[in-house]
Parts: C-alpha cells; structure tokens; sequence
C-alpha cells in the first residue's frame, strides 16, 4: 500500500508543470515582499493586507496543485455549475450587494457578501475560458459557418457587455482578447479577420463619438498632450501617472531598497500601480527582472499549448495565456502612460485576493493540460 502511494506521489510530481509552478509562485512571493514593505514603511495599508496576500495565494498554489493531477475534461464539463454561478455573483454587482472598491473609481465591479468581498469578473473569466473552449471545440468541423460566427460572437458579447455595464472597461478589453486569441487559435477564416478589420474604425468611430464618456476620452486624449500636468483640463486625470513615472524612475538602476526613507507616494500603488514600487525597490535591473519571469511565464503557457492532446486542453490554454498577457501589456502600459489608466491589476502582482486566486486557479488549468498531455496517464492509474 506505501509503495503504491509513494509510487502515486512520484508518478504525479513528474508530470507536474514545475517550472511553471515556481515561475508563478516565486513572482507571487514577490508581491508579499512587496506589499510588508509598503506597510512597513506607513506607505498603505495595515497588516491584514499581506496576511491576506498570503492566504490567497497558498489557497491558489493549493487549488492549482489540485487541478493539475485532475483532468481537465472534468472541470470543463461541469459548465452547467460554475458558469452560472459566476454569471450570477457578477449581476449581484449591480444590487445593494455591489459597490466600488475605491472613492472616485469608474466601475462598481465588487460585492460584500458579509463574510467575504470579492471581485466577481475574475471568476467570470474563467468560467469563460472554459465555455468557449468547449464551444470551439463542438464546433471545431464547422466554425467557419455564418450561423456558428454569430454563436460564437454572442457567447464572447455577452461577459463583455455585462463588464461593460459595470464600468470596468479594462475587464471588457481583456475578454475581448481573450476572445479573439482563442477564435484565432481555433482556425476562424481570414475572410472574417478581414471583414473585422473594415469593420473597426467604423466601430471605433460609434464608440469614441457615441458611447465613451467626457473622463473616458481624457484618459485617451491626456497621452497625446505634450505638458498635461500644466493644462488644467488634464492635469487631474494624468495625476496619477505623472507621480507613477517619476516613482519609476526614482529607483534609477538598482533601486532604493526595501526600507528607505525616500519613496515618491503614488495613489493606489498597492493595487494597479504596484509596478512603480518594483521600480523604487529593486531599480530598471528588478523591473527588467520581473518583466522576464512575467514573459517565461506567457511563453510556458504558450508551449503547454502545442503539447495538448487535444483543442479543448489547446484552447484552454490560449485563453489563460491572452487573460495574462493582456493584463501584463495594459498595466505595465498604464505605468509607462503609453495607454490608459483603465484599472487592470499586474497578474501575481497587484495586491487583491480575487485576482490572485483566480490567476492561480487559471494557472492550474494549464498546469491540468500539461500533465495530461500523455493521453494514457491519469494521476491514480498507472496504465497497467
């Protein structure tokens, strides 16, 4: 019985994903440091933010671990269960249970449960991923069809209208992303592409004259203004990035250190802006750094992609991988003021347990993929 379950144990460790694992769980390890530092030195917070960071992400580690020696058939065909559930926590923002996590933020995209605040639309993402890799996946022979496009752009609308609605425009950006990158990934004709391609600054054009708000144009605008911090209709808006810049900075090459008596205070740095404290830390070489785990973790995603065994396990994996380098790309964006200030996390990163259990539980998806690449191993069967 011992030899069996060590035999198990041994059997599992070796298809586990470990590179992947430490890669995530080492940048995760990182926001811990990051986060005591900003309490310790009275910047934000109390201590209750780090304790929390660290529950999250042993919670995550743990559900990854889990998932990663369950195969991932079995989660997907549970749909009926959390798709659902994750439709309904995110409509319970728009009820006395909804509110904003922060004065003066555009979007009311959290819930007070009582016992527990959460961000739904983190869940909604994965629950996403996961039905549109089963949609693709049934559609596979025939996606090419009119009928199927327009059932596969619904399926994509509809999270995205209900972030939309929110307020929470930088989740609406990542789901369409992740919707075209597994539509891409899944053989939609170029015919289409190409028709979406016309069709987009017609689209753009309704959108900027006809749906985006004064705030939200300024965001847009405030990137092309030479001096905006002495232009008084921008300088409010670009506060936040000018003080993020110069934060950036202020680390030159090899940063201040993790006590200093001389970090520049940015609004909400624990949070979307969290990558300007890399740089007052650990300098350009600790940003640098931090860029190339958050790549090597992309790319692995991307390489566990090729070795599926089939396009459920192959979808699932491009999803994960555009949700993550799509939150990278529009943060670290927003830091540099090269795009918007949108309010997307930095993945592993950004203090917040939603988005951190949610980034580890997509992870164990992968990680589910990659030790199931072998069509004949199952965590407790040996094949024999």
């Amino acid at each position: 019985m011992v030899k069996k379950i060590v035999k198990v144990i041994l059997r599992y460790f070796h298809k586990l994903d470990k590179g992947l694992l430490i890669a995530v769980c080492g940048v995760s390890a990182l926001s811990i440091v990051l986060i005591y530092s900003l309490v310790n030195n009275d910047i934000t917070g109390s201590s209750s933010m780090y304790r929390m960071q660290f529950l999250c992400m042993c919670i995550g580690t743990a559900a990854a671990l889990i998932m990663s020696g369950l195969d991932y058939h079995w989660f997907v065909k549970l749909w009926f269960l959390y798709a659902p559930a994750a439709l309904i926590l995110t409509m319970l923002t728009f009820t006395s249970l909804g509110y904003q996590a922060a004065e003066g933020v555009d979007d009311k995209a959290w819930i007070d449960l009582g016992f527990i605040t959460m961000q739904p639309s983190e869940l909604l993402k994965i629950a996403f991923i996961m039905t549109f890799a089963i949609h693709l996946n049934k559609v596979k022979d025939n996606i090419n069809h009119i009928l199927n496009v327009i059932l596969l752009c619904i399926h994509g609308a509809v999270p995205t209208l209900i972030v939309v609605m929110q307020g929470d425009d930088g989740t609406a950006i990542i789901f369409l992303v992740i919707f075209a990158a597994m539509l891409f990934a899944a053989g939609i004709s170029w015919k289409y592409i190409l028709a979406a391609a016309v069709a987009a600054p017609a689209a753009l054009w309704v959108l900027w004259e006809k749906i985006m708000l004064p705030h939200q144009k300024l965001r847009f605008e405030v990137l092309f203004v030479e001096d905006p911090m002495n232009d008084p209709k921008y300088a409010n808006i670009y506060y936040q990035q000018y003080w993020g810049k110069i934060a950036l900075g202020s680390g030159q090459l090899f940063g201040k250190g993790l006590n200093s008596d001389e970090y520049v205070s940015v609004p909400e740095v624990e949070n979307d802006f969290i990558f300007t404290y890399v740089g007052q830390c650990f300098g350009f070489i600790g940003c640098i750094l931090l860029i190339a785990a958050l790549t090597y973790i992309c790319l692995k995603i991307i390489a566990d992609s090729r070795i599926a065994k089939d396009e459920t396990g192959k979808y699932l994996c491009i999803g994960v991988f555009a949700m993550i380098f799509t939150h990278c790309v529009l943060n670290i964006g927003m830091v540099l003021a090269i795009m918007p200030v949108i309010g997307v996390p930095l993945p592993f990163v950004s203090q917040g347990g939603s988005s951190m259990v949610s980034m580890f539980i997509s992870i164990g998806l992968v990680m589910s993929v990659y030790s199931h690449s072998d069509k004949n191993y199952r965590v407790f069967y040996d094949g024999t």
